[in-house]
C-alpha cells in the first residue's frame, strides 16, 4: 500500500526542479495563510459578528416591546429609535411579510442573522442583497409588519477585509520574490544540462563557465575537466592513427614503385590488389578515428539532402519518396556520410532500393529498404560493433574492416538519434533511422 502511495505522490509532484522548489517555498506560506484565516474567521470574525447581530436583535426586540406599551407615543418612539440607533423603521399595516426568505447559505452574515432571529421566535423575512449598504429586515407584528433598514456595518466587521488584504498581499509578494530567486538558482543547472547535451552530440560548446551556488559550480567545474579529458583522449587517438597511417603509407608507396619493376604480371597484379586493400583499410581506420567532427550544427532541409545524396549515384533503381520540406538542425556533412554508408551497402548487396522520409510527433524517420539477402536477426546488434564483419548472408568484403556501420551509428547517436535494423518489405534489410527534431 505504501508503495502505491509513493507512486501516486511521485505522479502528482512536478517533474522540474524549479517547480518542486517553488512548491517547497509556496506550500508552507499558503498553509500558514489558510490556517491564520481559519483561526481569525472562527475565533474573531464570527464571534464578533454574532455579538453585533445579537445586540441589534435585542435593540429591535426592545423597540417592539416598547411599541406595544400604550404609554408611549408610537410616532415619537419610532423617530427616537431611528435617530439613536441609526435604523430606519417603517410600519406597514394590513400586509403580510413575504413567505420566502432571500438568504444566502454561504454568507456568515445571513447565517448569524437567521440564527438570532429564530432564537427570539419571531416571524421574519430579510434580504441582504437588495440594498448595497443596508439590510432589509421585516418582522411580523399583529395586523402588519415592521420594516427595518439596518446598515450592514451594524452586523459585520469591516476590518476583516483589511486583515485579509494584509495577509494575502505579503504572501503573494513572498512568492514572487521566491520565483525570481529560484529562477536565478535553477538557471545554472539548465545551462549545465544544455552544455552536456551539446557536448554529448559532439558539438563545440567553447569554454564553459560554471555559475550559481557552490555545489552547482563544483559540478560545472568537474564537467569542464571531464570534457577536456575526453577531447584530449579523442585528439590523441586521432593523432596516433593519423601517425600510423602516415608511417604505413610511405612503405606502401615504395611497394607500389617496386611492383612496377616486377616482370611477372600475374604476381604483380596480386600484390597490387593486396596493396590496394591495405590502403582502403587505412582509409577506413582514418575515417573511424576522425568521426568526431568540428563541424558546427546548422539548419537544413533533410529531404533535399537525401535527394542530392541519391542523385550522385545516378542509379535508376534507387527510389526516394520525397516528402515536403523538413527542417533539421545538425551537422550536415556527417549526416550525408551516414546516408552514403547505408546506401553504399544497399547498392552492394541489393538491386532495388527504396528510401522514405517522414515526420512523427518528435522525430524524423528515415528508412532505407533493399531487396538483398539481408542479415540474420541475431546479428542486428553485432553489425554496429567496430571491426565486426559478417561472413554469411551479406557476404564478406576483403576491402572492408567492418567500420562503416559503426561510424554511421556513432554519427546518429551523436545527434541524439537511434538506428534499428528490421526485415524489409522487399525481403531484404531495412535500416530505420530516428532523429529528434
Amino acid at each position: 500500500m505504501s508503495y502505491g502511495l509513493n507512486n501516486l505522490i511521485k505522479k502528482l509532484l512536478p517533474k522540474q526542479l524549479f517547480y518542486r522548489a517553488l512548491l517547497i517555498v509556496a506550500a508552507p506560506i499558503i498553509l500558514l495563510q489558510v490556517t491564520i484565516s481559519i483561526v481569525f474567521f472562527d475565533s474573531l470574525w464570527i464571534k464578533t459578528n454574532k455579538g453585533m447581530t445579537r445586540a441589534l436583535i435585542n435593540e429591535i426586540m426592545f423597540f417592539i416591546n416598547a411599541y406595544e406599551n400604550e404609554q408611549y407615543n408610537k410616532d415619537s418612539l419610532t423617530k427616537l429609535f431611528s435617530e439613536n440607533h441609526d435604523v430606519k423603521v417603517i410600519f406597514v399595516s394590513e400586509k403580510l411579510i413575504p413567505k420566502k426568505v432571500q438568504e444566502r447559505w454561504f454568507s456568515p452574515m445571513d447565517r448569524t442573522l437567521r440564527r438570532e432571529l429564530k432564537s427570539k421566535k419571531l416571524i421574519y423575512w430579510f434580504d441582504t442583497t437588495k440594498f448595497k449598504e443596508s439590510i432589509d429586515l421585516k418582522i411580523q407584528y399583529t395586523n402588519g409588519y415592521f420594516q427595518f433598514l439596518v446598515p450592514k456595518e451594524r452586523v459585520t466587521n469591516t476590518s476583516a477585509r483589511i486583515f485579509a488584504l494584509w495577509i494575502t498581499l505579503p504572501a503573494f509578494l513572498l512568492i514572487i520574490i521566491a520565483l525570481i530567486f529560484l529562477k536565478n538558482q535553477t538557471r545554472p543547472i539548465i545551462n549545465l544540462a544544455r552544455a552536456s547535451e551539446k557536448f554529448g552530440k559532439g558539438e563545440d560548446i567553447g569554454e564553459y563557465r560554471p555559475s550559481g551556488a557552490l555545489e552547482i559550480r563544483q559540478a560545472g567545474y568537474e564537467f569542464e575537466r571531464m570534457r577536456k579529458r575526453i577531447i584530449r583522449h579523442l585528439n590523441q587517438r586521432s593523432e596516433m592513427l593519423s601517425g600510423i597511417s602516415h608511417d604505413l603509407r610511405t612503405p606502401l608507396t615504395r611497394m607500389k614503385l617496386q611492383l612496377s619493376f616486377i616482370k611477372d604480371k600475374e604476381i604483380s597484379k596480386k600484390l597490387s590488389e593486396d596493396v590496394s586493400e591495405m590502403e582502403k583499410m587505412l582509409n577506413e581506420y582514418l575515417q573511424f578515428s576522425s568521426n568526431r567532427s568540428n563541424e558546427t550544427s546548422e539548419e537544413f532541409d533533410m529531404s533535399e539532402l537525401i535527394l542530392n545524396t541519391i542523385n550522385k549515384y545516378e542509379k535508376k533503381n534507387i527510389t526516394f519518396n520525397k516528402s515536403s520540406k523538413l527542417i533539421f538542425t545538425g551537422r550536415k556533412n556527417l549526416i550525408r556520410r551516414c546516408l552514403n554508408n547505408f546506401i553504399d551497402n544497399s547498392i552492394k548487396y541489393g538491386k532495388n532500393i527504396v528510401v522514405n522520409l517522414k515526420k512523427s510527433a518528435s522525430n524524423l524517420i528515415i528508412t532505407i529498404d533493399d531487396d538483398g539477402p539481408g542479415i540474420q536477426e541475431k546479428e542486428y546488434e553485432n553489425v554496429f560493433k567496430p571491426f565486426y564483419k559478417i561472413d554469411k548472408s551479406r557476404g564478406d568484403s576483403k576491402s572492408s574492416v567492418g567500420l562503416g556501420m559503426s561510424i554511421a551509428s556513432d554519427i546518429i547517436q551523436s545527434h541524439g538519434g537511434s538506428i534499428k535494423l528490421e526485415k524489409s518489405h522487399l525481403n531484404g534489410l531495412r535500416v530505420k533511422i530516428s532523429l529528434p527534431t
